[in-house]
C-alpha cells in the first residue's frame, strides 16, 4: 500500500535538532512521566512515523509526542483513522511573535477576563492544581535531561496556557494571583532550560517575561527563583558583577529572612559567583554561611522546585564549581565526592555535571588515568546531548592531550568518545 511521508513531523525534528534516536529517547521519557513505565521506542519506531507507515499512533504515544513537542498529534502530521490526510497546515508564526507582550499584554488579558459577559466558566484552584501537576512534570524532566530545547518549549507553552486561563472565565483575586505565579514558574523553567543548554539569548527573553509575571503574582518564592536563575545565567556567561547584582535581588527578598533554606541557596550561589570572580575570601565566607543556614532548616511547606534539588549535595555541587574556578583542585575534588555520595537518584543531569567536574579536578592534580576513568562514567546521552556537559568533556579531552600527549590514556579517551558519537 502506498504511504505518504509525514513531512510535518520531519520538519519539526529538523527544526529542533532531533534525530530518530534522540526523539525516541524523549518520547520514552514522556511515556514514563505519563504512565510510570518507560516507553519501548527506538529509532526504527520514529522512522515508521516519519515514513507514514504508522499514520495514527496509539493514545499513549500521541500524548507522549504532544508532551515532547507541545503540539497536537494532528499538527505533527498524524491522521486519525478513517480520515483522509488534509492539506498540510502552514507553519505557525515564530514563537517569539506569539508570546504576549510583558505586563501590558498580561494586564489586558486579565481585564478582558473580568469584563462583563466575557466569562464562560468559573476558574478555580482546581485549575491551578492541575497546572502545578504539569509543573512537577517539567521539574522531573529537567532533572533527568536538563537543557533540552523541548523542555524549554513545553514550559513556555504551559506558561501561555496558564495565562490563557486568565481570559477563560471569572476568578477570585487569589486564583488570578496563583495563575500568574504558575505562568511565572513555567517561564522560569523555560529560562533555566535555555541557560542549561547555553542558549543565553533565549534565556534572557524568558527571564524578562518571568519577571513581569512574578511581579503580578506577588509570589516571593517564584521571584527568588527567577532572580537566582538570573545570577546563575550571568555566572555562566562570564559576567560575575551582573551575577552578583541579580543574586543580591534574590537574597534581599523577605522570604530569605523567613526561611533559612532560601537563604542557604542564595548564599551558596553567591559563593559560586565569588569563585568565578576569583574571590577566595568571599567564596569561603559565603559557603560557611550557606552551610550554617542549611543546618537551621526545618520541615515546612516549600515549592516543589526547591525541594526537588536543594540539599547538602547541591551545596557541594556549587562548592565544586567555585573551587574548580579558583584552582583549588583538592578542595574541589572533596566536594565532588561528597556531592556524588549525596545526590538523590532522580538527579541524573546533576550527576553527569558533577562527574565531569570531578574528572577535571583529578586531571589538574596530575592523575590522568583516574580522571579519564571518571570522565568515561558520564552517560553517552549526557555527553552528546547536554550542552554544558558536552563542552566540559571537550575541554577535558583537550586538557588530557596537552597533559599526557601520545599516551595510552589519550588513545583510550579518543576511542571512548568515538563510541559516544556513534550512538548519538
Amino acid at each position: 500500500m502506498h504511504t505518504t511521508r509525514n513531512a510535518a513531523l520531519e520538519a519539526w525534528m529538523e527544526e529542533h535538532g532531533h534525530s530518530s534516536n534522540s526523539l525516541a529517547v524523549a518520547v520514552n521519557d514522556a511515556v514514563e512521566r505519563l504512565t510510570g513505565h518507560t516507553g519501548g521506542y527506538d529509532g526504527s519506531s520514529v522512522r515508521a512515523w516519519k515514513s507514514g507507515r504508522v499514520r495514527w499512533p496509539n493514545e499513549v504515544t500521541r500524548r507522549a509526542l504532544e508532551l515532547v513537542t507541545g503540539l497536537p498529534a494532528t499538527e505533527l502530521g498524524f491522521v486519525p483513522r478513517g480520515r483522509a490526510k488534509s492539506t498540510p497546515v502552514p507553519q505557525q508564526e515564530d514563537s517569539d511573535m506569539k508570546r504576549r507582550t510583558l505586563v501590558g499584554g498580561f494586564a489586558a488579558a486579565a481585564a478582558a477576563a473580568a469584563a462583563p459577559g466575557t466569562a464562560s466558566r468559573r476558574i478555580g484552584m482546581s485549575d491551578v492544581d492541575r497546572l502545578q501537576t504539569r509543573f512537577a512534570e517539567i521539574i522531573a524532566s529537567d532533572h533527568r535531561r536538563g537543557g533540552q530545547r523541548d523542555i524549554e518549549q513545553r514550559a513556555a507553552a504551559l506558561a501561555d496556557e496558564a495565562l490563557n486561563l486568565q481570559a477563560a472565565g471569572s476568578a477570585t483575586q487569589r486564583v488570578r494571583s496563583n495563575l500568574y505565579a504558575a505562568a511565572a514558574a513555567f517561564r522560569s523553567s523555560a529560562m533555566w532550560a535555555a541557560i542549561d543548554g547555553r542558549r543565553y539569548e533565549d534565556a534572557q527573553k524568558h527571564m524578562r517575561e518571568a519577571q513581569a509575571l512574578a511581579e503580578m503574582s506577588g509570589d516571593q518564592a517564584i521571584k527568588f527563583r527567577i532572580w537566582s536563575h538570573a545570577g546563575s545565567m550571568y555566572r555562566h556567561m562570564g559576567r560575575p558583577n551582573d551575577a552578583l547584582a541579580a543574586n543580591d535581588v534574590a537574597r534581599n527578598l523577605h522570604i530569605t529572612r523567613r526561611d533559612p533554606m532560601f537563604a542557604s541557596l542564595g548564599l551558596a550561589r553567591q559563593a559560586a559567583i565569588h569563585g568565578a570572580a576569583q574571590d577566595r575570601t568571599g567564596t569561603r565566607r559565603a559557603f560557611d554561611q550557606a552551610e550554617e543556614a542549611l543546618d537551621r532548616t526545618q520541615e515546612a511547606p516549600r515549592p516543589v522546585w526547591l525541594l526537588a534539588f536543594y540539599d547538602q549535595a547541591e551545596l557541594d555541587s556549587l562548592a565544586l564549581s567555585a573551587y574548580l574556578a579558583l584552582g583549588d583542585y583538592p578542595t574541589a575534588e572533596f566536594h565532588a565526592h561528597r556531592c556524588l555520595a549525596g545526590l538523590r537518584p532522580h538527579m541524573v543531569r546533576s550527576r553527569a555535571i558533577t562527574t565531569t567536574r570531578l574528572a577535571h579536578a583529578q586531571l589538574a592534580q596530575g592523575d590522568a588515568e583516574a580522571a579519564t576513568a571518571t570522565a568515561m562514567k558520564v552517560p553517552a546521552t549526557a555527553a552528546t546531548q547536554h550542552a554544558r556537559v558536552s563542552r566540559m568533556l571537550t575541554e577535558f579531552g583537550a586538557a588530557l592531550r596537552a597533559t599526557v600527549p601520545r599516551s595510552s590514556v589519550v588513545q583510550t579517551w579518543n576511542e571512548h568518545t568515538a563510541a559516544w558519537r556513534a550512538t548519538a
